[in-house]
């Protein structure tokens, strides 16, 4: 993979090369508990770089959840750098799950966290909140545009307190009538078509958070139309210890499947450091049994 790639070319490339599974790197006091590591920046930068080295050569994709290293300050920042550049010396697309939003400057400074190559911080791509519409994170999409980054805007995530947000329909918008969660997938689709060399990319740069256990019908979206192209990266948490489960990704995603992203953490991760690879090894055998 080189710079030249657009984030989602690279995408497109992991899939073909290690399929959808996209392994979370979520150092919560339990599961550091689990495996043997304190409840400590140490122990967190412990527990991802182990999460790297098992997750190397065997998926593409790593998502660290960008608070649980949070919630230990200055000494947690130091530790998630480690890890993301330990991901990305191993060849690993890194997600970083940062939930980030604002306008204007503020957004405009996440992003230079996040996605400015050679960052402390830099990332391959990040998740992002556009609740306040998506022109709020415009200069964001342009930068992950002009750096081969990308973008995954929370549309319709598992959460049911979310649902009264992102099920509301808009009132004064071009896309009025719309459901917030749908409006959010109609414009990120249409910001991947309108790339210039959007009719070469076989999956956009910027993607949207669809949760597994959602009903996405209920949420207002299309799923039923043909795929569009360049396809919409769908980053799908909740499979496994939230309940989704992977024989109903088909059903579930429909004419999104082939873009979904199969994000999973506790349900991976609570194997332990001894059990961790036999389990990405299973995981990524049943996702390749579906076929998407």
């Amino acid at each position: 993979m080189t710079d030249a790639l657009s984030f989602g070319e690279r995408l497109d490339l992991v899939f073909a090369a290690y399929g959808r599974l996209c392994v979370g790197i979520d150092p919560h006091a339990a599961l550091l508990d689990r495996w043997g590591q304190p409840d400590s920046a140490e122990g967190a930068r412990e527990f991802g770089v182990r999460v790297v080295e098992a997750a190397a050569g065997r998926v593409g994709i790593v998502k660290p959840q960008v608070a649980f290293f949070e919630r230990h300050g200055a000494a947690g920042y130091a530790a998630l750098e480690r890890v993301l550049a330990e991901a990305r010396d191993a060849g690993l697309l890194v997600i970083a799950d940062a939930k980030r939003g604002d306008i204007g400057t503020s957004v405009e400074a996440y992003g230079d966290a996040w996605l400015r190559p050679g960052s402390p911080l830099e990332a391959d791509a990040m998740t992002i909140s556009a609740f306040q519409g998506l022109g709020s994170i415009e200069q964001v999409m342009h930068r992950a545009d002009a750096t081969g980054k990308g973008l995954f805007v929370l549309a319709a995530t598992s959460n049911p307190e979310a649902a009264a947000i992102q099920r509301a329909v808009l009132q004064q918008s071009s896309r009025a009538g719309a459901t917030v969660a749908a409006a959010i997938c109609s414009a990120v689709s249409e910001w991947n078509r309108s790339r210039p060399d959007a009719a070469s990319r076989p999956v956009g740069s910027i993607g949207v958070v669809l949760g597994a256990t959602v009903d996405l019908r209920a949420a207002g979206l299309d799923i039923e139309s043909e795929p569009v192209r360049p396809l919409m990266p769908v980053l799908a948490p909740g499979f496994g210890h939230q309940g989704g489960e992977l024989s109903e990704l088909r059903g579930t995603f429909r004419s999104l499947s082939a873009g979904v992203i199969v994000s999973e953490s506790r349900s991976i991760l609570s194997a332990g450091p001894d059990g961790i690879v036999d389990e990405i090894a299973r995981r990524v055998d049943e996702i390749g049994a579906i076929g998407v």
